[in-house]
């Protein structure tokens, strides 16, 4: 979390994949806890679980993650932590959707298979092995502020165009490899569980994504010891984050020097 504790906002970015088997009855209760404790932000129900970023005072964020705890499943939910010197949305919204991140590929389950988690701290061994094809699954617009040393940047402009990306481009990322390994980072971590299982399902078995994504790297690898360049693209009106989940932007770097 950052080590801004004065910051009075309480920033908390979560995802599940977990079956509820009615998604627009848990809508309404926590629209509610929501709007009641002047929480904002957004959070998608579907089928397949809840992703969203919402903020608040810290006692508000933890009753509504203390409600989210209590739907099928999400007990052991986790949560990306950081703050915010000032309300970074605008209104509070659950929506329904038919993905809670959109891939268009219904066939791809996370709850059935994934790629093998990797941690923070054991990132940068992973992503500096030459036999590791590192993969930016975010969108092009995300890439500009910031990514790793040597990640391949698909250039998509929506997940959804990631599939047929890489069918396009398997054999080049993978010429050349005599043990070919595949990592794969994204914000938080959610777009990653979707990715690794289509390249999973594509044939590749050594596929790995890095736990919790860049916001959790940037919260536990030191600065001096990161392989990150750039900024954290946040969809809030922070706009970026790095490391210690600080405030990273080109105003918040004019203040500063």
């Amino acid at each position: 979390m950052t080590t801004d504790v004065s910051a009075p906002i309480r920033v908390a970015a979560l995802y599940r994949f977990t079956p509820f088997a009615d998604p627009d009855a848990l809508r309404g209760p926590l629209l509610d806890c929501c709007t009641r404790l002047n929480v904002r932000g957004t959070l998608l129900l579907a089928h397949e679980g809840i992703n969203g970023t919402i903020a608040g005072t810290d006692n508000a964020i933890a009753t509504v993650l203390a409600h989210i705890q209590t739907l099928p499943g999400c007990a052991a939910i986790e949560v990306k932590h950081s703050r915010a010197a000032s309300m970074p949305f605008q209104r509070m919204k659950v929506r329904l959707k038919r993905e809670i991140v959109t891939m268009g590929q219904p066939d791809i389950d996370p709850l059935v298979d994934v790629g093998h988690y990797v941690a923070p701290e054991d990132w940068n061994s992973l992503i500096a092995d030459p036999d590791t094809v590192v993969i930016d699954t975010r969108n092009n617009y995300e890439v500009e502020f910031g990514t790793f040393e040597g990640a391949v940047d698909p250039q998509t402009r929506h997940f959804r165009d990631f599939p047929a990306w890489f069918r396009d481009n398997r054999e080049h990322l993978l010429a050349g490899r005599t043990a070919p390994k595949i990592a794969m980072f994204c914000t938080g971590g959610i777009r990653c569980e979707k990715a690794t299982a289509f390249v999973r399902a594509e044939g590749i078995n050594e596929v790995y994504h890095l736990r919790g994504g860049i916001l959790s790297y940037l919260e536990h690898v030191p600065a001096e010891q990161s392989l990150w360049n750039g900024t954290c693209f946040v969809f809030d009106e922070r706009v970026g984050l790095g490391h210690g989940l600080e405030l990273d932007t080109p105003e918040k770097k004019a203040e500063d020097s």
